[in-house]
């Protein structure tokens, strides 16, 4: 899962929306620098990539990728599946997405003090470009793609080439979706459960 889908599955609070997106940043337990609910959202968000990773909806979809791209099909559904979320928001929240959206930045831009060097490097980035809002469109998930394939050492080009693989699926991929995100979402309810 990609920032979207990382963020709406810790809706609750912004501290978890936080913990999050952090999961991507920092390691868990770094140095207890973060409050208790921050430090859970970046333990789930680690077991929610595993359970994406491992679900066999989303090995089906890793599988519809040829050649070289293939690789990169993990990363590459990470973002579509934010897409598909963006487009498909009102089946999943009472709450609109760009009024969700603006409550993160609001968060984010809240607690910069306490980021680390490479979040508050690309946070003001990713509110001024509005890059959550930009999932909303097969060409904000183009975009994305093409930021992340700058930052791999090589190979940046077989990612982007991919792209062509991703829309020859899409219905299939989005499809599958529809049949993941739900389990998902009971997953992560489970987790926090066990924690209580």
């Amino acid at each position: 899962m990609n920032y979207l889908a990382h963020l709406y599955l810790a809706r609750y609070s912004d501290e978890a929306m936080l913990g999050a997106l952090l999961g991507d940043f920092v390691k868990p337990n770094a140095g207890a620098q973060f409050s208790a609910v921050t430090e859970a959202e970046i333990l789930i968000h680690r077991k929610v990539d595993t359970f994406t990773d491992s679900h066999p909806v989303v090995l089906s979809a890793k599988a519809m990728f040829d050649g070289p791209g293939r690789r990169y099909s993990g990363i590459l559904l990470d973002v579509y599946y934010d897409h598909v979320l963006a487009l498909r928001w009102a089946r999943y929240s009472d709450v609109p997405l760009l009024d969700f959206i603006a409550r993160f930045y609001g968060a984010l831009d809240t607690h910069a003090a306490v980021l680390p060097p490479n979040l508050a490097r690309i946070a003001p980035y990713m509110i001024e470009q509005d890059w959550l809002g930009s999932y909303q469109s097969y060409a904000g998930i183009e975009t994305a793609i093409r930021r992340i394939s700058t930052r791999l050492s090589k190979n940046g080009d077989v990612m982007r080439d991919a792209l062509h693989e991703l829309k020859r699926h899409a219905d299939a991929i989005a499809d599958g979706f529809d049949v993941f995100f739900p389990e998902l979402i009971t997953f992560v309810e489970s987790q926090r459960n066990e924690r209580q």
